[in-house]
């Protein structure tokens, strides 16, 4: 008998699985291939914790691998001696994820460790932040971000309020992994719990501290208090976790022209008005955008449902157009209206930085130098950038202002330690505000600011390859190209190619110097003429990624060059898959 059916029937016998989840498993009993995706592997504890979809099964989230990663966490820290401290828990609208974060609380309760579960969905970013108020040693926030609606996760945060890195990732795997027997996992009764002082529960208070720090990092409230009731600005939640946070940060800073996006207002984990609900999906704005001509918006912003992400749009004066931007042009928005205001009113640090990673755009590279900044360049994922921050923490060696990558996530300043849709929606509306005043939309910032720097342009595209043959082929990919790395694509010249997996760079010479970077599966083509090719697996969906950059004189010729350049990478994206 094949694995994965012995390891169904365990659970259909299993004294431990409960009834409602066996009638479940019964009801696929005459489909193989689902019993198989369901149980030929264990959902994965990987370095952002777990992300699957809900149901019964191995490989699916549900309360035992919820509670299964929870007993690790727990065994983890109870060896580090850090119990005492606590873990900070928060959930968003998806469904199942109030009752996961009341397991998981009660997971940790039965192993002696304090929980402060937040009363009601909150976003990612203000629990990260409560993890460093409250003192925590770890923090838990229940979300799939902005997979489709049958998804869910459990993503881990340390003691500094970042997504858990090496090598205390590993370590916690390891534990996770170490146990087999869903019966040696502990709960215990929330009475219980409540009674012996371990279950609490946190809410206002927390939101009070957080919208405080966002005020702080407000750089000309002039310029709000000139233009706020000028200023149109509509917002979605996207049926998720921002609406009340933004609605408050919004108006206490002045604002009183905000225009929520009725039908996504509400949270709502079926997210009945998207696709998926995903800020980057042009899909996703269309009630908004009806919205912003019926009222003539200058700007319209959506989270994504954990409210780490924002994708935003602006209208373009002369042809009343909304315009999209990506995660690359709102990152550089931000940091040049930052920088230039910080400049302007002599706030500027003397040792001041910006963080971006490696797949973000080069003009931040052009802004940092502008202004006399210094700039790092991390991994993917916002745990990098978290690390680097927490390296300053250590050393004092610099103050970072801003933070961000192009899928769509950044922070101003260093409250949280994970992307923060909340700041983000703020600053951006600060920004709009600012410019109005000089009779500029943030689309013409936007223009002004290509005509400053050079027209940089990205794009990327994703193949998803589902499955275990999926994974094969993924990995196959990335082996292809790793062995035979062109010498040029689209006609330009490769002038170094990085294999961060070996953590090496190496020039057209043969030179070989270190990527100065943890071990990370990425490829990363550094083209002549000031351009650039990156290719990754997902670390959180069967895909794999690639990423792509241009700079040129006009916007006209930055298209037609990322046009050519997008079809030669897929040409060797299908060479490499056959």
């Amino acid at each position: 008998m094949e694995e994965y059916k012995m390891k169904y029937n365990e659970w259909l016998n299993s004294k431990v699985i409960d009834d409602e989840s066996k009638k479940e498993l019964l009801k696929i009993k005459d489909n193989e291939k689902e019993i198989e995706d369901r149980f030929y592997k264990d959902l994965e504890f990987g370095t952002a914790g777990l992300r699957g979809i809900i149901g019964i099964g191995t490989n699916r989230m549900n309360k035992y691998t919820v509670t299964k990663a929870t007993q690790g966490l727990a065994n983890y820290i109870i060896k580090q001696g850090m119990q005492d401290r606590g873990v900070a828990i928060a959930y968003d609208c998806r469904i199942m994820s109030k009752e996961f974060s009341e397991e998981t609380a009660l997971c940790l309760n039965a192993n002696g460790i304090k929980t402060y579960r937040f009363e009601e969905l909150r976003p990612t970013p203000e629990l990260s932040f409560a993890v460093r108020e409250l003192g925590c040693i770890a923090g838990i926030v229940i979300t799939a971000s902005h997979n489709p609606p049958e998804y869910n996760g459990y993503k881990v945060y340390w003691e500094d309020g970042a997504q858990i890195v090496e090598p205390t990732d590993k370590e916690i795997i390891e534990e996770v992994n170490n146990i087999t027997d869903f019966s040696k996992i502990k709960t215990m009764s929330k009475e219980d719990a409540k009674e012996k002082g371990l279950y609490n529960i946190i809410g206002k208070e927390i939101d009070d501290r957080y919208i405080e720090e966002l005020k702080k990092l407000i750089v000309n409230q002039e310029a709000i208090n000139k233009m706020q009731k000028d200023l149109k600005i509509v917002y979605s939640p996207l049926h998720g976790t921002g609406y009340k946070l933004v609605k408050r940060i919004l108006k206490e800073i002045g604002f009183e022209n905000v225009y929520l996006v009725k039908e996504q207002e509400e949270p709502d984990g079926n997210f009945p008005t998207v696709d998926y609900p995903n800020p980057e999906d042009p899909k996703a704005f269309v009630l908004a955008l009806k919205l912003a001509k019926e009222i003539d918006a200058d700007v319209i912003l959506a989270n994504d449902p954990d409210a780490d992400r924002l994708g935003i749009y602006v209208k373009d004066t002369k042809t009343g157009e909304y315009i999209q931007f990506n995660g690359n042009m709102t990152g550089n928005l931000i940091c040049e209206y930052i920088l230039s205001q910080k400049k302007a009113n002599g706030t500027l640090p003397k040792n001041r930085a910006v963080i971006k990673t490696i797949v973000s755009s080069n003009m931040t590279d052009a802004i940092a130098k502008e202004y006399g900044v210094k700039l790092f360049s991390t991994l993917t994922g916002f745990k990098n950038v978290a690390k680097i921050i927490r390296n300053f923490d250590k050393d004092k060696s610099y103050e970072c202002l801003f933070s961000y990558e192009e899928s769509y996530g950044c922070i101003i300043g260093t409250h949280a330690r994970d992307k923060d849709g909340i700041v983000a929606v703020m600053t951006v509306c600060e920004a709009a505000a600012y410019y109005k005043m000089q009779g500029l939309t943030l689309w013409d910032a936007m223009n002004n600011m290509y005509k400053k720097y050079g027209y940089y342009k990205e794009r990327q595209f994703s193949i998803t390859l589902k499955g275990i043959d999926g994974a094969e082929k993924i990995n196959k990919m990335m082996e292809n190209m790793r062995n035979n790395p062109p010498k040029q694509i689209s006609g330009l010249k490769v002038i170094s190619f990085g294999d961060y997996k070996k953590q090496e760079i190496i020039d057209e010479k043969g030179n070989i110097t270190s990527t100065r970077l943890p071990k990370s599966n990425v490829l990363y083509f550094d083209l002549e003429k000031n351009a650039w090719i990156c290719v990754r697996p997902s670390g959180t969906e069967p895909k794999i990624k690639f990423y792509m950059g241009v700079c040129e004189k006009t916007l006209e010729d930055a298209e037609k060059k990322l046009d050519k350049l997008e079809e030669a990478v897929k040409e060797i994206a299908r060479e490499n898959e056959k």
